[in-house]
């Protein structure tokens, strides 16, 4: 599953820039809706497109890795190695 960490890249943005970051500054800033954000931030296993992803990085101006977290579920099917 992957995990989006939203949330502590809001957290590095407000201790370098020393001042609140929220999300609908975000949202603005990315042209992605804040609710879209909220469900990122939030729900499990939510599916965005790689614009969205691509619009994120160049905001907190991060890799990719710096956004997104692998985490390994129980399911059965991840048991097999990756290939690629």
């Amino acid at each position: 599953m992957l995990r989006f960490k939203i949330k502590e890249r809001i957290a590095d943005k407000e201790f370098i820039e020393g001042r609140r970051v929220t999300i609908g500054e975000v949202a603005e800033a990315t042209g992605i809706h804040r609710m879209t954000i909220s469900k990122m931030i939030n729900q499990r296993s939510y599916n965005t497109g790689t614009e969205n992803l691509d619009r994120l990085c160049a905001y907190f101006g991060c890799p990719i890795e710096g956004l997104l977290e692998y985490v390994k579920t129980d399911l059965a099917a991840s048991d097999k190695p990756c290939r690629g």
